[in-house]
């Protein structure tokens, strides 16, 4: 047997659904809740993933442009 919401299979029952189609949609929005968690799971990585880039941004390519602005117009790189 697949894995099923008792609670939604009990009102379904009680609301006068036969067992076998109150089976079934237990069965069915157990997955789809299987498959949000596993949605939930890939957001949480992807959010470590744009923070991890905000800090690479603020700790090492905005300083490092920064300075390397400053080298090249002491150099006259710069200079039109």
């Amino acid at each position: 047997m697949a894995l099923q919401l008792g609670a939604l299979r009990d009102a379904l029952l009680d609301a006068g659904a036969a067992p076998d189609k109150a089976n079934k949609a237990a069965e069915e929005l157990a997955s789809y809740e299987t498959r949000l968690g596993g949605i939930e799971s890939d957001l949480r990585l992807l959010k470590w993933m744009v923070g991890g880039i905000y800090v690479l941004m603020s700790v090492v390519i905005i300083p490092g442009g920064w300075l390397l602005l400053r080298v090249a117009a002491k150099v006259g790189a710069l200079a039109t």
